[in-house]
């Protein structure tokens, strides 16, 4: 069985926003289950550096699932997480990136990435 994933991306920024964005570098996987999704976005048009980033995702008829907040020195993550999931920021190249270990069906979602607002 393969399980598809999807990545969109947002920007939980709407004050002032001048030509903000985040780009994808995935937009759809096909993993089996097991096997670890890596998956990774770049910002442009604000100081990468001085935002924390998050993850969330939301799987089919399901409410948005907050993943983590990333930092460059650590991230804060949801319990649900835990053992399995790694979230790194990478200010030098603006990028954040999560790899989720031993994938599921229940993984299947659509993942974003978000700047925090402040």
């Amino acid at each position: 069985m393969k399980i598809t994933l999807s990545l969109l991306l947002i920007l939980l920024s709407f004050s002032r926003v001048k030509c903000q964005s985040m780009e994808s570098l995935e937009t759809a996987v096909q993993l089996k289950p097991g096997e670890t999704l890596s998956l990774s976005c770049r910002g442009s048009g604000f100081t990468f550096s001085s935002y924390n980033m998050h993850w969330i995702r939301q799987q089919t008829g399901k409410p948005l699932e907050w993943m983590a907040e990333v930092w460059s020195s650590g991230s804060n993550k949801a319990k649900s997480f835990d053992g399995r999931a790694e979230f790194t920021k990478d200010n030098s190249n603006s990028m954040v990136s999560l790899k989720l270990s031993g994938v599921t069906v229940e993984d299947s979602a659509v993942y974003y990435c978000a700047r925090d607002t402040q």
